[in-house]
């Protein structure tokens, strides 16, 4: 795969032109308009597919990922997410167009004379450009032209391309945390961008992800959770990670099972499983009990006060279709139940987790103070009115 193209030409006094783009030398944008979507700089937004942004810029760690609509953009942008380019349409520089055939220079607060949330965000992506000397493209067509983009009509007219970032640990993501959402095998994208949706929502600190997992920055997952994604820390769980990935994180690029980046500190001659065996064994070392949502029997009810007195709880959610193998549920220190009326023995797995953040999420309020475990009266995880695993 080639490099990532990023137009970075230098901001001068005056506008600069070329190949018909224009480059505001005040706020730092650059404008290329597009006549056709086969131009290849526009490669990422019209032939290739999720895995080869994902790839792109191998042997780096950071692919590419595309955002699409204001308010996801925004909320990559308010994350750090490093900004390739954007693809809007004509109508949102109508401001700007008007302004540059009026004036032989830029204003500094061209676009911000713009009305509406896309020029708000152009304005935005303008900034981003003046404060790191690089000129981003913004590239834009009319609607005619960019509606033939599969899917255009559920972005709002506005696309962005970004870099992905380095692989963060889960000790990394989870240093903070008291509440987190772990999600096994959840294949489909929307369920998982939903899932985040709740997780942000409803006082869960991060998420995990095991292998299987759709891609949290895929687009229709990023569309669906309206960029929340973006919003609450992410990480894998169980997987080893590519040669790019150890170098990213300091480790050795070449090495047994023992040097996976799940567990690098861990040496065993023969090692378990890395999820859920060793998964689950690292989410206890870090204090978590862990908790599985599953429809079996001897559960303990999703409402018992001792789960949300939890100081450290991990919430896993299963596969759409066939839930939390047995393996994962007999390693879990509970097993809970949501539960339901009418004979119905079941929910989607977004709606489940919806209903168990808003329970479990709320933790412990100024009223309710941490139990001391030395207390014998204190509510903590061994005082559960359900069965709990040994």
């Amino acid at each position: 795969m080639k490099a990532v193209i990023e137009t970075s030409a230098p901001m001068t006094s005056a506008p600069m032109q070329s190949g018909g783009a224009v480059v505001n030398p005040v706020t730092g944008a650059e404008y290329v308009p597009v006549r056709d979507l086969g131009a290849p700089e526009l490669e990422l937004y019209t032939h290739l597919n999720e895995s080869q942004l994902r790839h792109y810029n191998e042997p780096e760690p950071e692919g590419v990922f595309i955002a699409e609509s204001p308010t996801s953009v925004s909320r990559a942008l308010d994350a750090g997410y490093y900004l390739l380019s954007m693809l809007v349409e004509d109508r949102y520089l109508g401001a700007w167009e008007l302004e540059k055939e009026n004036s032989p220079e830029v204003g500094a607060d061209l676009v911000g004379k713009a009305m509406g949330e896309a020029q708000t965000l152009i304005a935005r992506v303008a900034q981003e450009g003046k404060r790191t000397g690089r000129a981003i493209p913004v590239y834009h067509g009319p609607i005619s032209v960019l509606s033939r983009l599969t899917g255009y009509h559920l972005t709002r007219g506005i696309l962005a391309a970004f870099r992905r970032r380095r692989p963060q640990t889960v000790e990394e993501i989870c240093r903070n945390a008291h509440r987190i959402a772990v999600l096994e095998n959840v294949e489909n994208p929307t369920n998982v961008g939903a899932i985040f949706r709740c997780a942000a929502a409803l006082g869960m600190d991060a998420v995990l992800l095991t292998p299987a997992c759709a891609d949290p920055l895929q687009r229709r997952a990023i569309r669906v959770s309206v960029g929340t994604v973006f919003q609450i820390p992410w990480t894998y769980i169980g997987r080893e990670l590519t040669p790019a990935h150890r170098r990213a994180l300091g480790l050795p690029v070449t090495g047994t099972a023992q040097g996976m980046a799940d567990d690098p500190n861990i040496r065993e001659e023969m090692p378990a499983p890395l999820w859920p065996d060793r998964g689950i064994r690292r989410l206890h070392a870090m204090g978590f009990r862990v908790t599985a949502l599953a429809l079996r029997n001897n559960t303990v009810d999703l409402t018992d006060p001792a789960l949300r007195q939890a100081d450290r709880l991990a919430l896993i959610l299963g596969n759409e279709g066939d839930g939390l193998p047995e393996r994962t549920v007999e390693l879990c220190d509970y097993t809970v139940r949501i539960p339901m009326s009418h004979g119905v023995d079941s929910l989607n797995v977004a709606a489940a987790a919806a209903v168990a953040f808003w329970e479990l999420g709320r933790g412990r309020t100024e009223n309710e103070p941490v139990p001391d475990p030395s207390d014998s009266g204190a509510a903590g995880p061994d005082a559960l009115q359900g069965e709990e695993k040994p």
